[in-house]
């Protein structure tokens, strides 16, 4: 576990860095300021397979090991926009593995396969107003008439939401709590859907988040995944991929904050020295520079448990908790650290302070991480 990423994983980190560094990184104030980011990058990751990475290769995917998963989502924080990085991975980890689990080949063809090579944009639909970490309290209802179900609600904090070419939809179908949950495959063009609102973000400002309704929407039910009332099971299993990416990424984003800010702290002097020689600086970046280490090990510990298919629930819980909080801290010393420069947006120290807020409240808050894992040791 010292180095756990083989000459293989490691030539493929590189091609995904040069690809970030060339296509991502160039365009990141831009594309936040414009509040979105342009659809054709998708295509150019399928293309690169970086959509399909541990997916089934019969549908596109590269049926490869979750460790080039990790070194891909650690090397889009070189883009230094937590937005489109997010939203490439609601694409390739987040909406499309449950497909890939436990679709049908039909589903596979029409959805997956399409979302991998990058032609369709997918979106994950199971958070709504009045309910986000609570999954088994969701009131988007589908039902079922003849060979289609009708679907109709709201869902809410849908990343990839004002152009989503599918949804996989979280719908209740059933009796209210965890047991009458099903998903869907739900594509857009269906009459009766719409996008409510665009959120307008603090943070994250490149990925476009919205409120979609449901109104009388029909589907075949050959678009139900899996078995119907099963789907809460899913839901829960795929959080688990989504909050180790999210620890992941979380991880990669500080190696880039630190760097950025020891970089800076060797050219800007003060009282005729660099920033960096004086002590009160030197010694709160080495505990930040420990700290992030250990998160690593944390986040590879998980990984390592959750590529063997074992349900390493706690410590993915621990490895966000423990990443997104670190995060909070860094960010602000960071910032601190640019002073004035650290206050403008043209920086990009500035721009990952405000996104990194996001890690301790999307895909389950810190609160709900502790909660989690104290009921895993039984108190």
């Amino acid at each position: 576990m010292l180095n756990p990423f083989t000459e293989e994983h490691e030539a493929f980190r590189r091609s995904v860095r040069a690809f970030v560094e060339k296509e991502m990184a160039p365009y990141g104030l831009e594309w936040d300021r414009a509040g979105i980011f342009p659809r054709e990058l998708f295509k150019k990751c399928g293309e690169l397979g970086f959509l399909g990475i541990n997916h089934d290769p019969k549908f596109g995917g590269s049926g490869l090991d979750y460790w080039y998963v990790t070194a891909f989502a650690e090397e889009l924080s070189r883009s230094r926009n937590a937005g489109v990085n997010m939203a490439l991975l609601v694409q390739s980890q987040m909406a499309t593995p449950i497909i890939n689990e436990i679709g049908t080949d039909e589903q596979k063809r029409e959805f997956l396969e399409p979302a991998l090579k990058g032609d369709r944009i997918a979106a994950l639909g199971v958070s709504e107003p009045g309910c986000g970490s609570d999954v088994a309290s969701i009131k988007t209802t589908a039902r079922r008439d003849g060979d289609d179900y009708v679907i109709n609600g709201s869902k809410m904090w849908i990343t990839n939401g004002t152009r989503a070419d599918f949804i996989t939809l979280a719908v209740r179908t059933g009796e209210q709590g965890y047991g009458g949950i099903s998903l869907v495959t739900f594509p857009t063009d269906v009459k009766g859907f719409s996008i409510s609102k665009k959120l307008d973000k603090i943070g994250n400002l490149s990925s476009d988040t919205a409120i979609l309704y449901f109104e009388d929407c029909r589907i075949p039910a050959r678009y139900v995944l899996g078995e119907e009332n099963q789907g809460f099971y899913h839901i829960m299993t795929n959080f688990q991929g989504e909050r180790l990416v999210g620890a992941i990424t979380t991880v990669g984003g500080m190696d880039r904050m630190l760097e950025d800010a020891l970089q800076y702290g060797n050219e800007r002097e003060a009282f005729g020295r660099p920033l960096i020689k004086f002590q009160v600086w030197r010694h709160k970046f080495v505990e930040h520079l420990t700290a992030v280490e250990a998160a690593r090990r944390l986040n590879y510990y998980a990984v390592d448990l959750y590529d063997r298919k074992e349900n390493p629930v706690k410590e993915i819980s621990m490895a966000k908790l423990f990443a997104g909080d670190l995060a909070q801290r860094v960010a602000y010393d960071c910032q601190q650290f640019f002073g004035g420069m650290g206050y403008i947006e043209e920086t990009p120290i500035a721009r990952m302070w405000r996104d990194v807020r996001l890690i301790t409240i999307g895909g389950g808050t810190s609160e709900v991480m502790k909660e989690i894992i104290s009921k895993l040791y039984g108190f």
